[in-house]
Order: structure tokens, then sequence, then C-alpha cells
């Protein structure tokens, strides 16, 4: 696991995007796992500044959602494939048609779920995974006790995850749908690169949780220590109760350039 502590939240963003832009380099049609919420905006902006003075094009990609609300009727501002289509499909040159989600508005669940991890396996697996993390240590919408081999299903979100995304919801907690689509831990893993990104003091508790604690259903984050290739960024208030955080950045200091993402 490569740990890299950041000066700001815009650095996050921008080295994030640098590790799609390595991966699309080297493979211009990378199935690419999209995260939504607050962290990932800075790194949507920075691939759409790149996309935009011609470095690179996502043109041939595809790309999976990690999770969907259930029950947000379709062009909801908050239905994740709502927002996935503002932060990042309009921005970039990907085409709308090959970024899929989960269904939330599916009759059958269980069916929905099962086509969607066979999607997942007929593109070829996702190349890039792009993380957050909830102050309680959930990637994704697995919530703490969640199985670390699931796959995707419906899951009851936690009154604290309401309560964290009910920002978005005008802070009204009482329109944060109670329930969600997720891919589960185990489809996550699947990907060949993980890249976890947090900023703020109040992910600091979670990240030492998910980097440095034991590896429990718990603090579902956790399990990346158990994947060969990731990459974890974060700002110095995320990092500040990392026990062995001067030695990341001695590690990222010294790298060789050509090593790369």
């Amino acid at each position: 696991m490569e740990v890299v502590i950041t000066s700001s939240p815009d650095e996050i963003g921008r080295l994030g995007a640098e590790a799609v832009v390595q991966l699309v380099s080297r493979k211009p049609d990378a199935v690419l796992g999209l995260a939504t919420g607050s962290s990932p905006v800075g790194l949507y902006d920075h691939l759409a500044r790149r996309v935009r003075e011609g470095e690179i094009s996502l043109r041939q990609c595809s790309a999976f959602l990690l999770d969907e609300y259930v029950g947000l009727p379709e062009g909801h501002p908050e239905r994740y494939r709502t927002v996935i289509e503002r932060d990042f499909v309009s921005k970039v040159d990907i085409p709308s048609a090959a970024v899929s989600g989960p269904d939330g508005l599916a009759i059958d669940i269980p069916e929905a779920c099962a086509a969607y991890e066979q999607a997942i396996e007929d593109a070829g697996g996702v190349d890039l995974q792009i993380l957050g993390i909830g102050s309680d240590g959930h990637i994704a919408f697995n919530e703490p006790g969640s199985s670390l081999a699931s796959r995707t299903r419906i899951k009851a979100l936690t009154s604290q995850t309401r309560i964290d995304n009910a920002r978005f919801f005008g802070g009204d907690l009482e329109e944060v749908p109670t329930l969600s689509l997720t891919q589960g831990i185990g489809t996550i893993m699947d990907a060949r690169h993980l890249v976890l990104i947090a900023s703020g003091a109040h992910k600091a508790e979670a990240m030492r949780n998910a980097i440095e604690g034991p590896v429990s259903a718990m603090c579902p984050g956790s399990v990346v220590q158990l994947h060969p290739h990731v990459t974890v960024i974060l700002d110095e208030a995320a990092a500040v109760d990392l026990t062995f955080a001067s030695y990341y950045r001695e590690a990222w200091a010294a790298k060789p350039k050509w090593q790369g993402f």
C-alpha cells in the first residue's frame, strides 16, 4: 500500500487524476470505477482540465458507479446517476452510455444486483477504482459490519451516514433515503488498482483505522490492506492520527519517477 500525504485537497485531486491519466495512457479503453460525494470532485475537475487541454481522452473508456440510493426518481439531483453526470460525465469526453450504475428503481432488487455484477465481469473488471471513505470507515455503502467478501446488494444506511449525507439534501434528514444498492467489498477488491482519497480532520480516525488498524468488518475501509495495489492519497488534516506518517512522506519522496502509480 502506498500512502501519499499532500498539502491540500487540491493536491489530492491532482494526484488522483494523474493516476487515471497514467492508466488511460497505457490502456485507452480502461474500465474506471467512479465514486460520488464530495471527496472525488477535485479529482474529476483536474481530470476534466486535462481532457480539455487534449492531454488525455476518455472516449474509449467505460465506467461503473460504486452505489446508488434506492427509490430516488430519475432526474433527482441527488440520485447518484445524476450526480455523476453533473460532476464527471458532463466535464469529460466519456460517452454517457458507457457509464453504468446499480438500478435503484428496480422491481427485482436481487436480480438487478446480480446483473450489475455480471456487467462488471463482462466488461473485463474494473482497472482503477476511485474510493472515498465515510467518517465511520465505510467504503461505497458498505457500512460497519459488512461482510468483507460481500457482492453487490441492498444495504440499510446507518444513522451516521444519513446525517453525514443530509447536507446534500438541504440539511433535511427525512429526505435522505434509508436504503442503497452498493458494490460489495468483495466486488471492490476485484478492481486491479484502488485509489482511496480523503481530506479533512473529520476523516482522520477513519483513515487511521483503515490504514494502520486491524482488518475488520467494523472498519470496512481496512480491507484495502489486503489488496496488492492500493494508492491512498490524503491531506495533512486527514493524516494527523497516522503513526507512520513520517515514513509515508519519506517513501513518497524517495519513490523513483519511472515507477508511476
